[in-house]
């Protein structure tokens, strides 16, 4: 028994199917042994039936010819005696009925033999004919001879339907006569008949030991993948090898992947590093406990942790001494905090705690006990004891912010705070100042998505000659898409200028500008394209040298780029501003002196810089047609310009009294409403 266990525990696909052929075949062998006895039988007494009476009524017909002739007894018997020396496998004899004994005289010994055979006399009797067998390898066939109208001739005594005898025929087995139809009808219907059974028992073998497992296993699958759980599992008891391997195999890979679905949500939440809450899932506090506190009207603090030049920390000792530091503090830190405190790691160097329900003032309380701790602490590492120090921000909900973006830019600007008055303090938003600059953090982080998202753009104002409106140039100005909403420079640019965000976005401008002036091509082939450039480019040589590169990606021949030079870009650094505008030329870039009037150096620069436009303040533009001080103004600087071989732009030309006068003076080129609004042309056919 156990040796079959261990036999069936092997047992694989391609086994299985050499098992299933070898039993199948004893299976067959066996349903034909079976079965053949039972068609054996089956077809012996269909047979032998047949062929029997129709023996017995040849017989009958020879019989009955000699008795028409009027033969005696004795010439019957010999007629009989004959027949059975003709075939001595086949005994015949003949008894006679008790109407043609009473009639005609019986044989003799008939009667005694009669009496001693019932199934004879049952015969006799009754007129039904009987198949017997009185060994397994003989024949034998009762006919009764039954009497008709023609018969009543000579059985005068008779009546039809009356038993004149019985014919009895006895022979082997083996001289039936088979007929070939019935041979082969019943070869065809035997096969037919063992395929099938067969068919059915291997059926259900397959459908127990291969498709039933996998249709578990095909289960087991489609309810992971619809209730997304991986603790379900395939069992493992089949017989098959491959079946068997293949569910400890899935359920080692199931086990596998919620073993890694769990380390990776671990990881989702947590910092690898300090074991802490990471920025995601602190967000997500945040979230909560803003919701909490708005419902039942409680205020809580936030206070977040930024070391003091950990930079040093790695650059000296290492990074791996700089971990196990942030591994340290960590553990000081939690070992401070309430339970239900968060703490989280929210990247590098930073830590922010959330203190539910806790008001402004007990949150300056841990914040300062946290870093006075931390002030005297000496961390024990492998390279001695060293010391740091942290930069402390606490803010509170509401007063610094009711939604997570205002708090994060509220703690963004204390801890900004606390950097720039000497770092390693802590910080709140005390001062309107402060309350300024979350403003414009928040603007910040507003123009940080603008520029993530690609929702920042050059419009295109055209400027065109003043006599005869032709289209000159455009002049790219930045603008924001917010929804359905188009922003301008002046709604964000002191902002990206507080940022240091100017040069990002110059060069975001600058592309759009270049990739616009392409499209353009096909309506204005020679039109110019005026850029305005801050300061914060301008001092980036590198990047500027980089221009005639950049235009020349976009097809675009150079003498169709302007650069705008203001006096603060050249206020700063002149000689690079000259040396830098001095190559460009060169290369055929063209510059322009932008707000020329505004500034007592303006005049100045035209002695040092080598430029090809002027273009004129605006705020001698607006009111020309009506102050004659603005049309002196204009008028000479004009004539200037001109002296030194320099074209003039006129900028917010707003009506056409304002163009007529500058037509009057000779203005070369003019910029305003009147003319055309800055607009984009992204997506337009050119």
């Amino acid at each position: 028994m156990g040796k079959l266990i261990e036999i069936v525990a092997k047992m694989t696909l391609g086994k299985l199917l050499l098992v299933l052929s070898v039993v199948s075949l004893l299976f067959a062998s066996i349903l034909i042994y079976a079965v053949s006895g039972v068609v054996r039988d089956h077809a012996v007494h269909r047979l032998a039936q047949e062929d029997a009476r129709h023996t017995s009524q040849m017989i009958f017909q020879s019989l009955y010819s000699a008795m028409r002739k009027g033969w005696s007894k004795g010439e019957i018997r010999e007629i009989i005696a004959r027949i059975n020396l003709a075939d001595p496998h086949t005994k015949v004899r003949v008894f006679r009925g008790q109407v043609v004994t009473d009639q005609f005289g019986g044989m003799s010994g008939e009667r005694q033999v009669i009496a001693q055979d019932p199934a004879l006399a049952r015969a006799l009797r009754d007129g039904n004919d009987a198949l017997l067998f009185p060994s397994p390898d003989t024949i034998r066939y009762l006919y009764p001879v039954v009497a008709k109208e023609e018969c009543l001739v000579c059985h005068t005594q008779s009546h039809v339907g009356a038993v004149h005898g019985v014919i009895d025929v006895t022979y082997p087995i083996s001289d039936l006569k088979v007929s070939f139809n019935y041979v082969l009808n019943s070869i065809v219907g035997y096969t037919l008949l063992v395929l099938a059974l067969v068919f059915v028992a291997l059926y259900f073998k397959l459908r127990y030991l291969v498709v039933t497992p996998l249709a578990t296993f095909v289960d087991v699958m489609h309810r992971v993948t619809r209730d997304m759980d991986l603790s379900h599992r395939v069992s493992g008891g089949h017989l098959i090898v491959e079946l068997r391997r293949l569910a400890e195999y899935f359920n080692h890979l199931l086990f596998t992947v919620q073993d890694y679905n769990a380390k990776l949500e671990e990881l989702s939440i947590r910092d690898p590093l300090t074991g802490l809450y990471n920025r995601r899932k602190f967000e997500e506090f945040l979230e909560y406990e803003i919701i909490r506190a708005e419902r039942h009207e409680y205020a809580f603090s936030v206070i977040m942790v930024d070391l003091d030049n950990f930079k040093y920390i790695n650059d000296t000792y290492g990074h791996p001494i700089g971990d196990l530091t942030l591994k340290e503090l960590s553990g000081l830190l939690a070992g401070e905090l309430r339970k239900g405190d968060v703490l989280a790691r929210l990247g590098g160097d930073e830590f922010a705690l959330l203190l539910p329900q806790t008001p402004p003032e007990n949150g300056l309380q841990v914040a300062s006990k946290l870093h006075g701790k931390l002030s005297v602490h000496d961390f024990e590492l492998p390279v001695g004891k060293i010391r740091v120090t942290a930069s402390f921000s606490m803010v509170s909900y509401p007063e610094d912010g009711k939604s997570s973006d205002a708090l994060h830019t509220a703690m963004d600007v204390v801890l900004y705070k606390a950097k720039k008055g000497g770092k390693n303090q802590v910080a709140t938003a005390e001062s309107d100042q402060d309350r300024t600059m979350m403003e414009i953090f928040k603007q910040g982080d507003f123009l940080r998505r603008a520029l993530a998202e690609k929702r920042i753009e050059a419009f295109l104002q055209p400027i065109v000659g003043v006599n005869k409106h032709e289209v000159f140039a455009f002049e790219a100005l930045a603008r924001i898409r917010d929804g359905d909403v188009i922003l301008s420079a002046g709604q964000f640019i002191e902002v990206a200028e507080e940022l240091r965000m100017l040069q990002e976005l110059d060069q975001v401008v600058f592309n759009s500008g270049l990739e616009q002036l392409q499209r353009l091509s096909g309506i204005h082939p020679d039109a110019k394209m005026f850029f305005n450039l801050s300061t914060a480019t301008f001092r980036d040589a590198a990047w500027m040298r980089t221009i005639p590169e950049q235009v020349a990606k976009f097809g675009i021949p150079c003498d169709r780029i302007v650069i705008e030079v203001t006096e603060r870009e050249a206020l700063h650094n002149i000689s690079q501003v000259k040396e830098i505008i001095d190559e460009l030329r060169l290369k055929k870039i063209a510059f322009a002196l932008d707000d020329f009037g505004s500034g007592f150096s303006s005049f100045l620069y035209l002695k040092y810089l080598t430029v090809d436009y002027v273009k004129i303040e605006g705020s001698f533009i607006q009111q020309i047609a009506i102050d004659a001080r603005d049309r002196i103004m204009v008028d000479h600087i004009h004539r200037m310009a001109n002296e030194f071989g320099l074209k003039t732009v006129a900028e917010f030309v707003e009506d056409q009294a304002t163009a007529d006068t500058l037509i009057e003076l000779g203005v070369d080129y003019a910029q305003g409403y009147h003319f055309g609004r800055p607009e984009s042309w992204m997506g337009r056919e050119s």
